[in-house]
Order: C-alpha cells, then structure tokens, then sequence
C-alpha cells in the first residue's frame, strides 16, 4: 500500500477541459518491462546519452528495485539491483538508477526505520560495470536519527557522486511555531568516490518544504540545486543553490510566486541544462490560482528571467521536463479533465512563445498523484508515467519525435 507523504495538503480543484489543441498521435508505444502494480518510474541520461528507466515493482512479500535501457525500438530486458519488505515506498519519493562516467552508476532506494512512519534511510549502492553487479547498501547521511531521510537527486562529481536529499534529523526536535527552523526539514548534500567513502558533508539550506523533490542540473560552473524553500512565513517558492568551489552558496528564489500555503503541496520543481542554457520549471499556486511556469538562466543559474506562464488553467502540476538543444523546453504536467487525468506536454522558449498543447494519447489513465519523466534521445523525447485502473498501478511510455511537439 502507498503511504502517504508527509503534511501533504490535498487540493479539491474543480477542472474541466483545458483547450488542449492536439492530440501527440505519431508518438509510438514501448512497452515498459515491469510488472501490475510498479510505480514511481525515473528516467536519467548517462554522460554517453545511456538512458535508464527504474521503477519499483512488487516482489514476493515487498518491492525490487529493477531497471531497463531505452534501445532503438524497445526498453531493454528488466535488470534487478536488490529487493526488500521494509522499504519506504511513496508515489513521491521514489528510487533512482544514474548512469555517472564511464561504467559507474549509481542508485537509491528507501529503507524504513524500526520507529517505522516517517522514519525512514536512503540507501545507496553503486556499479563498476554499468549496472551489471552492485556493492553492498550503505548510507550517505550519520545522523542516525528516526526521522525522514529521502527526496534524493544523484549526480556526478569527479570519479564518484553527489547528492542532495531533504533530512529530518532537527524533526526530533520539539516543535516551535515561533522558530520552525529549529525544527523544520532541512537541504543536505554529501560526496561519495568510487569506494563508497563519504566526504564534504554540507547543509545546503536550513529550512525547505517538506516533501517536495529536489533536482540537479550540471551548469558549466557547477552543479545546481533546485527545491521548493519554506521561509518562516510559509511562503514556499522555488530556490537554487550554486556549488562553487566545492561550497553550496545561500539559496536565492527563482521567482517571487508568494505562494503562502501551510503545507507541503508535494510538487516538486525539475532543472535541466545544456550548453549556455539552464532553465527550471515548476507548479506555484499562489492565491488559489495553480500554474505551471519557467524561467531561463543563462549566467549559470546565478539569475534567471521573469518567468512565462506555460499553463494557467487549472493545472494538478507534477511536473516533468526535458531541455532541448535550443534551450526550449519540453514541459509536461497532469490535468484533470473531464473524462479523468491526462498527461499533457508543450514547448516553451525563453522568449515566451508556447506551442501547442499536446496530450498524450496513450496516457489515458493517469494516476493523478505521480511525476512524469521526461528524456532527450537524439531527436526524439522518451516519456515514461504511472497509470491507475482499477486501482492497479502500471507503467506506460511512448516515444516521439521532438518535431511532433511545435
């Protein structure tokens, strides 16, 4: 059973159609190895433009963690890393397999803790041969605290990884409603090389939203963090956080949404990178008005632009994106409609301009509660998400070309 995040606040919108103007009908379906009932699907691209999905899928009395390779015309067969019956398993925070140089890779899953709710560990576990054998689970976090531990993003660094992920350990604290910080979640980050050895520990930022995903993007200056902030007033609007030279500089706010809500609306937002280009792209909904928004950096993400509007009408967020050669983006969220949860995809350039509205018409039974992923493969765009029937969870995936999307 899916347990719910914490201090999730649930949004009872009323939605309808939202004048979507077209369907993605050349998209071609590849089936996705994993069984009834796999959720929290991940899509990343290796340094060689190797593209991993992963997935956790039902196992004997738990879950495995298992993964394919996206091929010309197919995903590859199922590999499985590990599996176990105590992990923490969430339709928000889910695992990652990350391709990293050469034959690393690296890959996550969540383990709870004996206090069990919301205490729970990340466990990492790395390969020297793409992802054919994988070392023994270790943690990269030694507080040992009964809290939450999760909301991983892994990326590389040297001969090894990085990796930010949200910590509790100050939730063992009473709570102070006049000081939140001294309780509150907070942004972690650690290295780790090739031996599994954990060094430069750092906290990134001390206070952020609870259970909102993180992500990196690597600039030519350093990786970039993105997550949703908390400030003492409960605004929770988009930060980064630039590395340089080797230190996670203050947060600073992509955008001033204002968005006062005293909760975790549980929307993550998604960075990405190419070349000059670093964009990040994010659900808001302030005032009770939900959007979906960008905004494009192109000094690294020390700034970024005023943010476009990419969608306005009613939008559930649970954002996905992809940037393209040409610093557009490729952004996809889930909408309520009438006939259910859909799955839709635009392009969006700096410069404001917005293409169609294209929604995916093999999703058709989205589960309206996951995060789609999205992957740049040559000149196409691989799109992976979980569907809901009956109440039974799956995986779905079309690939397209990227000219379907105008």
């Amino acid at each position: 059973m899916l347990k719910s995040p914490t201090t999730l606040l649930l949004l009872f919108l009323s939605l309808g159609a939202c004048g979507v103007e077209g369907q993605n009908e050349s998209a071609e379906t590849f089936s996705v190895p994993a069984g009834q009932g796999s959720i929290g699907p991940n899509l990343a691209k290796g340094p060689t433009g190797t593209i991993v999905l992963s997935w956790m899928e039902p196992y004997e009395t738990g879950h495995a963690l298992r993964f394919s390779t996206l091929g010309t015309d197919t995903w590859e067969q199922a590999r499985q890393i590990t599996n176990g019956d105590n992990w923490f398993v969430n339709w928000a925070d889910f695992p990652s397999v990350v391709p990293l140089s050469g034959a690393t890779w690296a890959a996550h899953w969540l383990v709870s803790q004996p206090a069990g709710g919301y205490a729970y560990d990340v466990n990492l576990s790395t390969s020297q041969d793409n992802g054919e054998t994988w070392s023994d689970p270790f943690l990269p976090h030694t507080d040992g605290t009964p809290t939450e531990h999760g909301f991983v993003t892994l990326f590389p660094e040297d001969d090894g990884l990085g990796l930010v992920w949200l910590d509790g350990r100050k939730m063992v604290n009473e709570y102070d409603a006049a000081d939140v910080t001294a309780s509150g979640m907070t942004l972690r980050s650690v290295s780790v090389d090739d031996q599994g050895n954990l060094s430069n520990p750092a906290l990134v930022d001390n206070l952020i939203c609870d259970c909102c995903q993180t992500d990196v993007a690597l600039t030519a200056e350093g990786p970039v963090a993105v997550y949703r902030d908390r400030t003492t007033e409960e605004v929770r609007d988009i930060y980064v956080a630039r590395r340089v030279d080797g230190k996670w500089q203050p947060g600073t706010r992509v955008a001033e949404d204002n968005w006062e809500i005293p909760a975790c609306p549980v929307n993550g937002p998604i960075i990405r990178a190419a070349g000059q280009y670093t964009a990040v792209t994010w659900f808001t909904a302030p005032n009770g008005r939900p959007q979906v928004k960008a905004a494009w950096s192109n000094d690294n993400g020390r700034t970024f632009s005023k943010p476009i509007l990419v969608h306005d009408e009613s939008p559930l967020g649970h954002i996905g994106a992809v940037i393209l050669t040409d610093g557009d983006l490729l952004v996809a969220w889930h909408q309520r409609m009438d006939n259910g949860t859909h799955l839709l995809v635009r392009r969006a350039s700096s410069t404001g301009t917005l293409g169609e509205i294209h929604r995916i018409a093999e999703a058709e039974n989205v589960f309206a509660f996951s995060v789609p992923q999205l992957a740049l493969d040559g000149g196409r765009v691989a799109i992976v998400w979980t569907n809901s029937i009956d109440d039974t969870y799956s995986l779905g995936s079309v690939v397209a070309p990227i000219s379907n999307f105008n």
